[in-house]
């Protein structure tokens, strides 16, 4: 899910100072905790389509993928495109990113941009006819379970893309998942569910520990359900 910027060409020819690199975190991303991958696939067997037409994965590609109800969640089944917005970093710059930008549009709770190699985070499409994610109880910092190859790892809304496609996640979500993370040429085609469950909030939206804790619970609760 690639989005041109300009902004980077127009510091440069204003003669502005870039921002400071954000230091990657070495704290470990936690996988597969609460519910397994099966148990919360098995919510997902059915689409109750909530989404007003489906969406694209790529710019090429048709429109294939729907958005889902599912009780106290929605879900949709999608591939992965990498996003490398927020806080540059040594992985993610307008260098190693064609498509970089230096904003979320959920910021951490000190007011600044997430960090894409340090946070699990996903992507949602930005408010559309075809769909408005808060009409759906979805928000920034909502909690999430994405599943890939039986793995299952919590993350949080942390940003929007565009408005007629869907599956994008993090750096940091990607390379937990064992995805390839480089945002020019990584993450995968298929196989990527993503579940998000209404009405719910991490905070601060950059505690992983604190977003696998409250995911867990969640998800618990949505496959008992």
């Amino acid at each position: 899910m690639r989005k041109l910027l300009l902004f980077s060409a127009m510091v440069v020819a204003a003669g502005l100072a870039p921002a400071a690199t954000a230091v990657a975190s070495t704290a470990p991303v936690a996988v597969q905790a609460g519910p397994t991958a099966q148990q919360l696939l098995a919510k997902t067997t059915s689409c109750k389509q909530v989404s007003n037409g489906k969406y694209k994965t790529d710019d090429e590609t048709g429109r294939t993928i729907a958005v889902c109800d599912a009780g106290g969640a929605v879900f949709w089944k999608a591939d992965m495109d990498i996003d490398c917005d927020g806080q540059p970093t040594a992985r993610c710059n307008k260098d190693t990113d064609p498509w970089f930008q230096d904003g979320t549009a959920f910021p951490r709770s000190d007011g600044k941009a997430l960090i894409a190699d340090q946070t699990p985070y996903i992507v949602v499409p930005s408010v559309s006819s075809t769909w408005n994610f808060g009409n759906s109880g979805l928000k920034g910092a909502g909690s999430c379970a994405v599943i890939y190859n039986n793995k299952v790892l919590y993350a949080v809304i942390g940003d929007t893309g565009p408005n007629d496609i869907i599956g994008e996640a993090s750096y940091a979500a990607a390379k937990a998942l064992g995805i390839n993370p480089d945002p020019a040429n990584g993450g995968v085609d298929s196989g990527v569910t993503y579940i998000c469950f209404k009405n719910s909030k991490v905070s601060p939206i950059e505690d992983h520990a604190k977003s696998t804790s409250v995911g867990e619970g969640l998800a618990a609760k949505f496959v008992q359900g």
